[in-house]
C-alpha cells in the first residue's frame, strides 16, 4: 500500500464530511479525555498528529486547552478543521503535515497525540517505526505520547487471522499488503487501509525509537463510552509512553 492512496481516501469529500460529523456529533471520547487530562497540562504546548476534522483538538480547546498544533496529512482535512476553528472564532494554526517528516524543531513540543489509529493508517512498518522516531525528535525528554491501535489479538476475529496467516504461508495475499496484519476494508466510501499490530510489535518499535512504555489498556477498561462514540469507533489499546532522557 502506498501512502498517496492513503491520503487520497481521506480526500474524499464524504470522508472528510464524516470525520467533521464526529467533531460536533462525538467530540473527545471519555477515556481520551481520562488519560488526555491527566498526562497534559492546558498550558503546555502540544502537537496532535492525523487530527482530522479536529474532534480531539476542538474537545481539548473546550476543556482550555489552548497551545495545540493540529497536524494532518490530508489537506481536506486540514481546510474542514480550518473551517469549523472559524466558526467557533478559535485560532489555531492547523497545517499539513507528514508524520514520517514533520516540519518542526527538535524538542519543540511537551507531548504528542495521535488519536483514533492513526498510526497504524501509515502503511510500511519502516515508515511506523519513523514518524515514532518524528515524534521522539520534536517532544522534550521525559514528555508524555498517547496514541491507540487495534489489537491483532483480539480473540473476535482469531478466525480470521488464522485464515490470513494460511493466505500469507501459500503467498496468495493481496498485492496492496505489504506485511502481515495489514488489512483493506470496505466501507461506503471505498476502500480503507489500516495495519492491525500485537502489542509485542508496537512494543519493540517503541523501545526502538526512543519510547518508554507507561501502560497500555484496553478503553474499555479506562471508560464507559456513550453510544455515539461506540458507533463511530471500535474497541482499541490506548497506548501511554514517554521519551526516554
Amino acid at each position: 500500500m502506498e501512502p498517496e492512496t492513503v491520503r487520497a481516501f481521506y480526500e474524499k469529500e464524504d470522508v472528510v464530511l464524516h470525520y467533521a460529523a464526529a467533531v460536533h456529533r462525538v467530540g473527545l471520547w471519555k477515556s481520551e479525555e481520562f488519560l488526555l487530562t491527566r498526562l497534559f497540562r492546558p498550558d503546555q504546548h502540544l502537537l496532535e498528529l492525523g487530527c482530522g476534522a479536529g474532534r480531539i483538538t476542538f474537545g481539548l480547546v473546550d476543556l482550555g486547552y489552548r497551545s495545540i498544533m493540529p497536524t494532518d496529512y490530508s489537506a481536506g482535512m486540514i481546510d474542514m478543521a480550518k473551517r469549523i476553528a472559524q466558526e467557533r472564532r478559535i485560532e489555531l494554526g492547523f497545517q499539513v503535515a507528514d508524520a514520517c517528516n514533520l516540519p518542526f524543531e527538535d524538542a519543540s513540543f511537551d507531548g504528542a497525540i495521535f488519536g483514533f489509529n492513526g498510526l497504524m493508517q501509515i502503511p510500511h512498518s519502516s515508515r511506523r517505526l519513523q514518524a515514532m522516531r518524528e515524534v521522539a525528535r520534536v517532544i522534550r525528554p521525559g514528555s508524555h505520547f498517547f496514541f491507540t491501535t487495534h489489537d491483532r489479538s483480539n480473540p473476535k476475529r482469531r478466525k480470521q487471522w488464522k485464515k490470513d496467516r494460511k493466505m500469507w504461508e501459500a503467498g496468495r495475499q493481496p498485492a496492496a499488503y505489504d506485511e502481515f496484519g495489514d488489512c483493506i476494508g470496505e466501507t461506503r466510501w471505498g476502500e480503507m487501509y489500516i495495519h492491525i499490530p500485537i502489542r509485542e510489535e508496537i512494543s519493540s518499535q517503541l523501545d526502538r525509537a526512543g519510547f518508554r512504555l507507561l501502560s497500555c489498556e484496553k478503553r474499555s477498561m479506562i471508560a464507559v463510552e456513550d453510544q455515539a462514540t461506540r458507533e463511530f469507533s471500535d474497541e482499541c489499546l490506548m497506548w501511554v509512553v514517554t521519551r526516554k532522557s
